[in-house]
């Protein structure tokens, strides 16, 4: 049944990959041939696979610095670290990308877009890092400095190889965001794949030669997920099954290095957050004070949050038999599907909002030019991230659980929504939450798909952007940023970086009572 429902679920997510084949395919050989070998093709190559590898190193060193700091060590303020280091991803790239053109002058080129990227998508490693620290056993790391380990020669030999599961995972997710971002690329004018193969749709009125340059991200992504897989154990779990994961991990004394750990964390917040703040917040007043201003943004962020709600729901209907496929049938079967479910994921917007237009008109004409459409399109781009959360969530409920519910007489489905559904509902709603705000930040899909006369705050910020009407588009931009902040807000949460929730202090005082004075 779970194949079943996984194999519909993934045909669901590769609609645009199956049109972009088929399209680029009716190109034929030669011309396929003669828009790849090419110079100019090598140089896209070569410019986009070096962005997501500068990025992806970068987010990696940021992501498991911060959330160690923030987790093992005495930090100072290490709640309000982890907050801050959580926010960035309630800032779209191309707002981002747009405060820092207008704060410094020539700021343009491959290692704007890379900082810019940088300090967006840490939170994609922050985030999944924090969890398996929080989470994570901490019996081995004290046997380690019980046999006279210094506490950063346990966290390289002990800890950092139980992380491997989580740093993989969310430099893959980093990676792949950087080779489908058009926002930021497109303002700092950097020659990405993304950005050739909008031009090309939208200038140039070459769909055929775009579709041809929009496979070699297919390629690319195939790439990255295989090396990603290579990095995987059988069996992992992001947390261990057991009481002693809930126990506290003893903190690693900075000494000197406190608050020069904190102020160089308080740098980071301050370019990812304080630059875009000081930019919007010049504009604010001008823009909303304009004639009709506050009619036209209460609209658009209305219709934000409603198609945003439901392309995070049928995103997280999606994933659930894909992820608790891959969680409790592994093997090859369950790890193909999981892996092409990730392949649109580095598509442009602009491709996937083509090809479902294609879809909607040739196929399924009922949907074209309404707000289902639109939700499919958010399915198809950010199914790995609602498959990832529904993994991890499912891979913490013992299978076994459901063995005994089964075994008392409960039927297979009663068994899951009554064991199992509860004890991954947690991870499900962090998911939720993150499809939720990434698709308030989607632009491309957006622009092609939203029905006539229906405007999303990214949009609308968009539109006023092109036409340089900045002060227009402060209001959209700042409340975009704002409503993307509480979803931001309960990832941390959810990922532990916040410290010990009264749960577990409720599980460890529970221990402590046990007969005997066990502890």
């Amino acid at each position: 049944m779970l194949l079943a429902a996984a194999g519909l679920a993934l045909l669901v997510a590769l609609l645009p990959l199956g049109y972009l084949l088929l399209r680029a395919g009716q190109a034929g050989a030669a011309r396929i041939a003669a828009e790849l070998l090419t110079a100019r093709v090598a140089r896209l190559a070569a410019l986009s696979v070096g962005l997501a590898t500068v990025v992806t190193a970068a987010c990696t060193v940021l992501g498991v610095g911060t959330a160690f700091l923030v987790t093992r060590t005495d930090l100072p303020a290490a709640r309000v670290f982890a907050v801050l280091a959580s926010l960035p991803l309630a800032v779209p790239t191309y707002i981002a990308a747009f405060a820092w053109m207008s704060s410094v002058d020539g700021f343009v080129g491959f290692w704007a877009s890379a900082l810019v990227l940088t300090l967006c998508c840490s939170p994609y490693t922050f985030l999944p890092v924090a969890a398996a620290l929080h989470r994570a056993d901490p019996a081995q790391e004290e046997v380690a400095r019980s046999l006279g380990r210094h506490p950063w020669r346990t966290f390289r030999s002990v800890t950092l190889p139980q992380l491997r599961p989580a740093i993989a995972g969310g430099a893959l997710l980093v990676a792949l965001y950087v080779l489908s971002d058009f926002g930021a690329v497109a303002l700092l004018r950097t020659d990405t794949f993304t950005r050739a193969v909008f031009t090309a749709f939208e200038l140039g009125f070459d769909r055929t030669g775009a579709l041809v340059l929009a496979t070699v991200l297919v390629v690319l992504t195939t790439v990255l997920l295989a090396a990603e897989s290579t990095t995987r154990r059988r069996g992992a779990r992001y947390a261990p099954v057991g009481a002693g994961a809930r126990r506290p991990h003893t903190r690693v004394p900075l000494g000197r290095w406190r608050w020069p750990a904190a102020a160089l964390l308080a740098g980071v917040s301050a370019l990812a957050l304080g630059v875009p703040a000081l930019n919007l917040s010049r504009r604010l007043a001008a823009g909303v004070s304009r004639p009709g201003s506050l009619a036209e943004i209460a609209t658009a962020a209305g219709n934000s949050l409603t198609v945003s709600a439901a392309g995070a729901v049928l995103t997280l209907l999606l994933a659930l038999p894909i992820g608790l496929l891959a969680a409790r049938a592994p093997g090859p079967v369950a790890t193909a599907v999981e892996r092409l479910s990730y392949l649109t994921h580095a598509l442009p917007g602009v491709v996937i909002g083509l090809s479902l237009v294609f879809f909607g008109v040739h196929v399924a004409y009922p949907l074209y030019q309404t707000r289902w459409l639109l939700t499919l399109a958010y399915a198809a781009l950010f199914l790995p991230l609602a498959v990832a959360a529904v993994g991890a969530a499912a891979a913490q409920a013992p299978p076994v659980l459901d063995d005994v519910a089964r075994s008392l007489g409960r039927s297979p489905l009663r068994a899951f929504t009554s064991v199992t559904a509860p004890l991954v509902a947690p991870g499900l709603a962090a998911g939720t939450a993150l499809v939720f705000l990434t698709c308030m930040k989607e632009l491309p899909a957006t622009l092609l798909l939203r029905p006539t006369g229906m405007d999303t705050l990214a949009t609308e910020l968009w539109t006023h952007t092109g036409v340089a009407a900045y002060a227009a588009a402060a209001p959209y931009a700042a409340l975009l940023v704002a409503l993307s902040a509480i979803p931001a807000w309960f990832l941390a949460a959810r990922s532990g970086a916040l410290g010990p929730r009264r749960s577990g202090a409720l599980s460890r005082n529970t221990t402590t009572a046990r007969p005997g004075g066990a502890r």
